[in-house]
């Protein structure tokens, strides 16, 4: 048996089960992390206590393991934001579980979900099970606790949603007239193909199709492999007229082509699949805006959705500002301070290093570089970034309020509604189309192609002689042989792949070629040493599409970039005028002074001295050197918990995480404590 594969799809499906339901696509607090999916009820060494829940070393240590992300890195600055990490996960899950335990699931539930996830991953076998769960570090009576609490959260979830009204009229026209572009009709096309086997015989079609007063419906109909009983019309024929069609009713290369001839006309000849296609387009019709009256039940749909996952968020944020977090092991005691005020909501650490974890990037970043460089990077250009939107989400709610604007939804979709808002009158104009155009024209070219083989000659007399002599008469290897040259045969090459040396690829593709047989012979260059000419065939000269082609591609990615230029302007200068409060750099510099403190110092005699330093404290679990890379200036004074006063009162927190990450304030204290998050 292959157990690693099963254990390591056990793993990913643990981790999985939590984010159920609506919940997890909709939510990103209950999404499952790398604590998401191995805590069960089992017996260990107690870390934390998140109100009746004990929370192991074992799981903590076993969820660190989990993610691949994290696994190797238990030093130094990422060292400490991953433990912060995995505590807060491992937080949040307990805060569902127990918020859920009113929630009935049955044991013939429990046993259903249990089986359908062994018959789905092949491990019905009681061996390939057992041997599945104890490379997971569990057992079955632990892995269906584990299912019945994700089964209670799901129908929690579901039951918080179920009562949520129905968007409004209203509510329903707000969100249709931010995200009119979310309800396009696609591109279409009135039009007729002609579609035969040769190409000589469709270069002959092409040139009928093109003549005056030529009927090409009757062309179709005398010749096409396709379509031929209705006069290849793209569509059924209804009134008269053939039914327009878009794009995904032709191959890719034809209906490139086709939706190229926006004033109707007829294409060249496109090969594709073997065949050869000619298309007339009698009439071109543009993407347009269904009318709201058209997509109102799609977009209350939406809208309604965005009011349950509101709903949900609501109590995700009740469940961690009321959490209450107990540190049993100080090994695991972790600072989560206030990184951002705004609103009167305080935002954590935790949310940043959160969204640092998940980042799809740090995983490539790690494989590329040594963790103390990667803190330099992810303190210096991610978690900037991260805090900034974290502000504009937790301030989206107070805007929209301020504005009068009917939006509904999570922190995060109400700040994207209101980015659309702040760029609802953006427009883009012929200039600046022109302009993209000009300075993104490699974007719109075709680099030419060809079959090349080479000689080389000692002697540059050898090889314009053969150039000249040479007409084309037997096969060019052989020929070129006889003339004292050495043939390579490169194949198919494209301009600018590199298979060529830069001269002899300018020569192949520049305009002195002399033609000869079914080819045409490169000038000759010096390759080296030696002296080359190359025999070309199957050539393909570069292309630019003209910008009457690609206007209508330009112009939306304009559009696109314009609106999102002109909404995320719009909503740093909404939120500058709330006068939120950024403290990243004050966090960093007291976590590097505090992750240098923990680390055990070493001293060097001097040379021929014995060494008399003192041992170094050992260090916590967790914590480990950093580099001077890691750190920021700051004042270094350490910094409050979350939702804790200035004086050291601890007092509940008035805001909670964006993602739903627990506020788990701590206590200055190194023996256990119970803080407010």
């Amino acid at each position: 048996m292959k157990r690693k594969p099963l254990v390591n799809g056990l793993l990913i499906v643990l981790a999985l089960l939590l984010v159920v339901g609506m919940a997890y696509q909709f939510v990103p607090s209950l999404r499952g992390g790398g604590a998401g999916g191995l805590f069960g009820r089992q017996t260990g060494t107690p870390a934390l206590r998140v109100g009746g829940a004990t929370v192991t070393v074992e799981e903590l240590e076993a969820a660190r393991r989990s993610n691949p992300v994290i696994a190797g890195t238990d030093t130094g600055l990422l060292g400490d934001d991953f433990k912060t990490y995995v505590v807060a996960q491992s937080v949040r899950r307990a805060l569902y579980t127990q918020a859920a335990s009113d929630i009935n699931v049955s044991r013939q539930d429990v046993d259903a979900e249990v089986k359908k996830f062994r018959e789905a991953r092949n491990l019905t076998d009681n061996k390939a099970w057992t041997d599945a769960l104890q490379g997971a570090g569990l057992t079955d009576a632990a892995y269906r606790t584990q299912v019945r609490d994700q089964l209670a959260v799901q129908r929690k979830v579901e039951s918080l949603q179920k009562d949520v009204p129905a968007a409004t009229d209203a509510e329903a026209q707000a969100y249709y007239d931010l995200n009119q572009n979310q309800y396009q009709s696609d591109a279409r096309i009135v039009g007729r193909e002609i579609v035969v086997a040769d190409r000589a015989k469709a270069d002959a079609l092409l040139t009928q199709a093109r003549a005056s007063g030529a009927d090409f419906a009757a062309l179709a109909s005398a010749n096409s492999t396709e379509f031929k009983d209705r006069g290849g019309a793209l569509g059924p024929i209804e009134n008269g007229s053939p039914r327009p069609v878009a794009q995904v009713a032709l191959p890719t290369e034809v209906a490139a082509a086709a939706f190229a001839l926006k004033d109707g006309g007829v294409t060249d000849v496109v090969a594709s699949g073997g065949k050869f296609y000619i298309v007339k387009v009698e009439r071109y019709l543009a993407p347009a805006t269904r009318p709201f009256s058209e997509v109102k039940s799609q977009v209350q749909a939406t809208v309604t959705q965005q009011k349950k996952d509101a709903v949900v968020e609501k109590w995700l944020d009740g469940l961690q500002k009321d959490a209450k977090i107990e540190y049993v092991d100080p090994a695991w005691k972790v600072e989560n301070p206030t990184v951002a005020t705004v609103s009167g909501q305080n935002i954590p650490y935790a949310d940043v290093v959160e969204q640092v974890v998940n980042n799809q990037q740090l995983a490539q970043i790690f494989q590329q570089l040594p963790a103390e460089q990667v803190a330099g990077l992810v303190n210096t250009g991610l978690k900037p970034q991260i805090v900034k939107q974290l502000i504009s989400g937790y301030a989206a709610p107070t805007i929209a309020e301020k504005l009068k604007l009917n939006l509904v939804g999570t922190r995060q979709e109400i700040a994207t509604a209101l980015s659309a808002y702040g760029a609802r009158d953006v427009k883009v104009s012929d200039s600046d189309v022109q302009a993209f155009y000009r300075q993104n024209v490699a974007q719109f070219e075709t680099p030419g192609s060809a079959s090349v083989d080479e000689a080389s000659f000692a002697t540059r007399t050898q090889a314009e002689a053969f150039r000249t002599d040479w007409n084309g008469q037997g096969e060019f290897v052989a020929a070129a042989t006889r003339a004292g040259g050495t043939v390579s045969e490169r194949g198919a090459v494209t301009s600018g792949d590199q298979k060529l040396g830069s001269e002899l690829e300018t020569a192949v593709f520049g305009p002195n070629l002399r033609s000869v047989g079914e080819g045409s012979l490169s000038p000759v260059v010096q390759n080296g040493q030696r002296f080359s000419v190359a025999y070309v065939t199957d050539l393909k000269r570069a292309t630019t599409q003209p910008l009457s082609a690609v206007r209508a591609q330009i112009e939306e990615q304009v559009l696109a970039s314009k609106k999102n230029e002109a909404g995320q302007k719009f909503l740093e200068a909404q939120v500058a005028t709330l006068k939120p409060t950024d403290r990243l750099q004050t966090v960093l510099a007291a976590q590097a002074k505090r992750v240098a403190a923990a680390t055990p110092k070493t001293e060097t005699p001097a040379t021929g001295t014995p060494a008399t330093g003192t041992p170094a404290t050992e260090t916590p679990a967790g914590s480990g050197s950093t580099s001077g890379s890691g750190s920021t200036s700051g004042s270094g004074a350490s910094t409050p918990a979350t939702g804790a006063a200035e004086n050291g009162a601890t007092t509940p927190a008035t805001g909670t995480p964006a993602t739903g990450t627990p506020a788990t304030g701590t206590s200055t204290e190194t023996a256990p404590a119970t803080s407010t998050p």
